[in-house]
């Protein structure tokens, strides 16, 4: 009985042994196809195979036969080329609030989209750095409930962890409990963020999910986001973002600089291709934008020197100037 019951599962394990074994380098022969159904506990002529191809191909699949390097089928496209999966597992590499054991599943589950052969590949590419990663196992599990709880428009309670000093120089957690309206979850940087407004304020705050600690759902609805923000519609996660520096939240307004012609391309990879551009003389350009003016956007225009110059308005440049002082008295100046 189970090899008749397996028999009749030959089509589907044929698109199993597509998937894993077979790609435009490791084509396989009836034979060997027939070969890894043997494995399967499935015994098939090789005659039989050839009718089973077609009906993959008219389900879908895109199997095409070659002669090089050798003789046989293979699978020729997917849901995900290897290029893509490459992009994702650098992506799950480089995400700091990913755990080591998390990021493990998730390098073996994406090399699964390809063969084995390509998985192969890409497997020697992996670049493993000295990244340090988060240690907060329930990151998968926050996730989840922040996801649902802003769907159904829900407040959440969770424990927020944070590292401090102590006086004996030892390295301390310390929890406090927030009870939020949560809004958008945005990736920012190394970090995932949780977009939300404490009830006690009318504004928006940020929270890293890797500091969460067992969040949990409530019934009671969530402040609807229009009170604490300045959107309307529906909360624009991607423009907001966007107009953050660092995740630091502060007053909407409109800056413009005067950078040298060599920032272009900073400038651009920033605000994008919508950003206002005026000629400023033979070496520099004015760009005017909407951005999020706090401690955060001060950090990043100081990078720059003096190749990028405020304009407006007078509260970012004071803050500038402050934040120079400062740092000229930490230096004896």
């Amino acid at each position: 009985m189970a090899g008749s019951a397996n028999a009749k599962l030959k089509p589907l394990y044929l698109l199993q042994i597509f998937q894993e074994k077979t790609d435009e380098e490791h084509p396989l022969s009836a034979e060997g196809l027939c070969k890894e159904l043997e494995n399967r506990g499935v015994t098939a002529q090789r005659k039989s195979i050839y009718g089973d191809i077609e009906l993959l191909k008219s389900f879908g699949l895109d199997i095409l036969h070659t002669r090089t390097p050798k003789s046989g089928y293979f699978l020729a496209s997917r849901t995900f080329e290897t290029a893509e999966v490459r992009l994702l597992l650098d992506a799950v590499q480089s995400a700091s609030f990913i755990t080591p054991k998390k990021t493990a599943q998730l390098v073996e589950k994406l090399e699964s989209l390809v063969s084995e052969g390509q998985a192969a590949r890409l497997d020697g590419q992996v670049y493993m750095d000295n990244r340090v990663k988060c240690c907060n196992e329930e990151i998968y599990y926050t996730i989840e409930i922040l996801d649902r709880a802003i769907q159904a428009g829900r407040q959440v309670r969770f424990q927020y962890a944070r590292r401090v000093l102590s006086a004996q120089m030892q390295v301390e957690t310390q929890e406090k409990e927030f009870l939020v309206n949560p809004y958008a979850l945005i990736w920012s940087g190394d970090h995932y963020y949780l977009v939300c407004n404490n009830p006690k304020y009318d504004n928006l705050m940020h929270a890293r999910l890797d500091r969460i600690r067992r969040a949990k759902a409530l019934d009671t609805p969530a402040r609807d986001f229009r009170e604490v923000s300045e959107y309307t519609d529906f909360f624009d996660a991607a423009d907001y973002a966007n107009q953050l520096f660092h995740m630091f939240s502060g007053e909407t307004d409109t800056v413009e600089l005067c950078c040298g012609r060599d920032m272009i391309e900073e400038i651009l990879d920033r605000f994008g291709e919508t950003a206002l551009l005026r000629t400023a003389g033979e070496d520099q350009f004015l760009v005017k934008f909407e951005a999020k003016v706090s401690d955060g956007f001060v950090s990043w225009l100081m990078q720059y020197g003096d190749r990028a110059v405020v304009r407006s308005p007078l509260k970012l440049k004071t803050m500038l100037r402050e934040k120079a002082r400062a740092i000229l008295h930490n230096y004896g100046g």
